[in-house]
C-alpha cells in the first residue's frame, strides 16, 4: 500500500536526521553536470585526488551488501553512483536511508566497473532533499493521459522526451523573437488587464479590481495597445504574451495561452507575407534541424515558396457560393446543409467563418497563404483599394487549419468606428463574441496611425509542428475539478 510506503520513507527519514543531518539543507556545494563529469572523465580518473561533486536525483538502487549501485541522474544525464563499506563514508547510515526518487549530494573519485560502466565512486554523501512518495514504476504503461497532465511534474521527471519537447518549445519562441529583434522590432509588454476587450472576436474572463473597485477583461489579443504604440511614435514593436480567451477545449484550443504579435508602421500585408514565411521556415529549421516534417501522417514541406489561395475563388470551388453576391439567408441555408448550426443572431461574417471552416480550411494542406477575405470577417483590417468587399488581410494555413493571420491595419478611424458599431449590433442580438466599440483606440486613431502591417501567432503553430494536440505541449494545461 502507498500509505504503507510513505510511512517507511518517513521513518527513514527520521533515522537520518537523528544521526547525520537534515535531509533537506538550505545549502549546498558547488558541483558540476553529469555531462560534465563524462566529458572530462579520463582526467578524473588520472588524478585519483580529484574529487568530483554531483548533485541529482537517485532513480533505481540495488542493495548488493557492501556496496550499493545507485543510477544518478541530473537535466544533463545519468550516471552509476556506487557506495561502498569501504571507501563511503556514513555508508550504515546512507545505505539505510536511501530511496529511488531522493535528491542527494555525492562526492568521489572517477572509475570504471568491472562491466567496464564509467562510475563515481563515492567517498562523502548526503541526502538534501528526501522523497517520502515513491516514483510511480508504471508511469509509462498508464494510458490516462487525464493523469499524466494532472501530475505533469512527474511526467516530465520521468519522460526525457517531453522534457526535450519543452526545450524546443523555448527555442521556438526565441528563435522567432531572435529574427524580429534582427529586424528592429522592439519587444514591449502591454497590460494583461483591459477595461474594454479588443482585437480579436471571443468571450473574454471578467476579473475585479479590488484597489480601483471595478471590472475588468483579461485580454484576448495583443492588437490594440500595440497599434497605439505605433501612434505613440515607434515604428516596429512585438510582444511574446499570454492572452485568455472563455471559450471550448479541443486539439486547437486553450483558455490561455501565449500569442506573438508584430506591427510594422510604414508597411502592408505583401511586405509582411514575405517576411513571414521567412520567419517561420528559420523557425522550423531551427527548432526540428529541417524544412519537411511527419505531420498527421503526410509528409509536409514548409521549404520554398508558399502559394496564395484567393478567399472568394476558394470558398466559391468548394462551398459553392459566390461571395461577391450571396445573402445571409444563402449563407445560413447553406450552413443548415453542411449540418452545422448556426446561432439565430449569427451576423454574416459569423455564417461565412463557419461554412469556410467546414468547406475550405480542410481542404488547404500544405502551407499556404489564404488571402482577401470578406471585409464581414475581419474588422480590423484595411480595405482592399481594387474590391471594397474585401480586406488585406492573410492567414497561414496548413493541415486544415490556422495558423497565423496578419493583414494591413486599419487606421481609418471613421471607418473604424462604423465597423465596430456593426460588431456592437451583434452583441446587442445576443453574440458574446462580437467585439466591443472602444472609445479609447479610435480617438488614438483619431490622431493618426501611420500605414502598417500587423501579425499575430500562437503557441498551436508549435503544437501543430509537434503533431501533438495544444494541450500535451502546454507544461501545467487547466483541467476539470477532479471528481472525488
Amino acid at each position: 500500500m502507498l500509505e504503507d510506503l510513505i510511512r517507511d520513507r518517513k521513518e527513514k527519514l527520521s533515522r537520518y536526521e537523528e544521526e547525520l543531518d537534515s535531509a533537506y539543507p538550505a545549502r549546498v556545494r558547488k558541483g558540476i553536470a553529469v555531462s560534465e563529469f563524462y566529458s572530462q572523465f579520463n582526467a578524473w580518473k588520472k588524478n585519483s585526488r580529484k574529487k568530483a561533486i554531483l548533485h541529482g536525483r537517485l532513480f533505481s538502487l540495488r542493495d548488493q551488501g557492501k556496496i550499493v549501485f545507485g543510477a544518478l541522474k541530473d537535466e544533463t544525464g545519468s550516471v552509476q553512483v556506487v557506495f561502498t563499506k569501504d571507501k563511503t563514508a556514513d555508508f550504515k547510515v546512507l545505505k539505510s536511508s536511501l530511496d529511488a526518487g531522493d535528491i542527494v549530494e555525492v562526492e568521489g573519485g572517477a572509475f570504471v566497473t568491472k562491466r567496464k560502466e564509467k562510475s563515481l565512486l563515492v567517498r562523502k554523501g548526503r541526502i538534501i532533499s528526501k522523497s517520502v512518495r515513491p516514483l510511480p514504476l508504471t508511469w509509462y504503461k498508464l494510458e490516462d493521459e487525464e493523469l499524466k497532465l494532472r501530475k505533469r511534474y512527474l511526467d516530465l521527471l520521468l519522460d526525457p522526451d517531453l522534457r526535450e519537447m519543452f526545450r524546443k518549445k523555448s527555442l521556438f519562441w526565441n528563435e522567432f523573437r531572435a529574427a524580429l529583434t534582427e529586424a528592429g522590432y522592439l519587444e514591449v509588454e502591454t497590460p494583461v488587464l483591459e477595461s474594454v476587450p479588443g482585437g480579436a472576436e471571443t468571450e473574454p474572463f471578467v476579473t475585479h479590481h479590488n484597489a480601483l473597485d471595478r471590472d475588468f477583461y483579461l485580454r484576448i489579443s495583443l492588437e490594440l495597445p500595440l497599434k497605439k504604440l505605433l501612434v505613440g511614435g515607434f515604428a516596429r514593436v512585438f510582444e511574446i504574451g499570454r492572452i485568455f480567451r472563455n471559450e471550448g477545449i479541443d486539439r486547437e484550443h486553450l483558455q490561455d495561452y501565449t500569442q506573438m504579435e508584430c506591427y510594422a508602421a510604414y508597411e502592408d500585408y505583401t511586405t509582411l507575407m514575405k517576411f513571414i514565411q521567412k520567419t517561420y521556415q528559420r523557425v522550423i529549421k531551427k527548432v526540428f534541424g529541417t524544412l519537411t516534417l511527419e505531420i498527421q501522417g503526410k509528409r509536409i514541406s514548409w521549404g520554398g515558396s508558399w502559394d496564395r489561395v484567393d478567399y472568394f475563388k476558394a470558398f466559391k470551388k468548394e462551398a459553392g457560393l459566390d461571395l461577391a453576391v450571396c445573402s445571409r439567408e444563402d449563407l445560413e441555408k447553406k450552413a443548415q446543409e453542411l449540418g452545422l448550426e448556426p446561432e439565430p443572431y449569427a451576423g454574416k461574417g459569423r455564417l461565412i467563418d463557419l461554412v469556410y471552416k467546414k468547406t475550405v480550411r480542410p481542404k488547404l494542406v500544405k502551407p499556404c497563404f489564404l488571402v482577401d477575405p470578406p471585409v464581414e470577417v475581419e474588422p480590423l483590417a484595411k480595405r482592399h483599394p481594387s474590391d471594397p468587399r474585401r480586406v488585406e488581410r492573410f492567414q497561414v494555413v496548413a493541415l486544415g487549419t490556422e495558423l497565423g493571420k496578419g493583414f494591413s491595419e486599419l487606421n481609418d478611424p471613421q471607418d473604424q468606428r462604423e465597423r465596430f458599431e456593426e460588431q456592437m449590433a451583434l452583441r446587442e442580438e445576443g453574440d458574446p463574441e462580437a467585439q466591443m466599440l472602444d472609445e479609447d483606440f479610435l480617438e488614438a486613431l483619431e490622431y493618426g496611425m501611420p500605414p502598417a502591417a500587423g501579425f499575430g501567432v500562437s503557441e498551436r503553430l508549435f503544437a501543430v509542428l509537434m503533431d501533438r494536440p495544444i494541450r500535451e505541449t502546454t507544461m501545467f494545461p487547466l483541467m476539470r475539478e477532479k471528481k472525488v
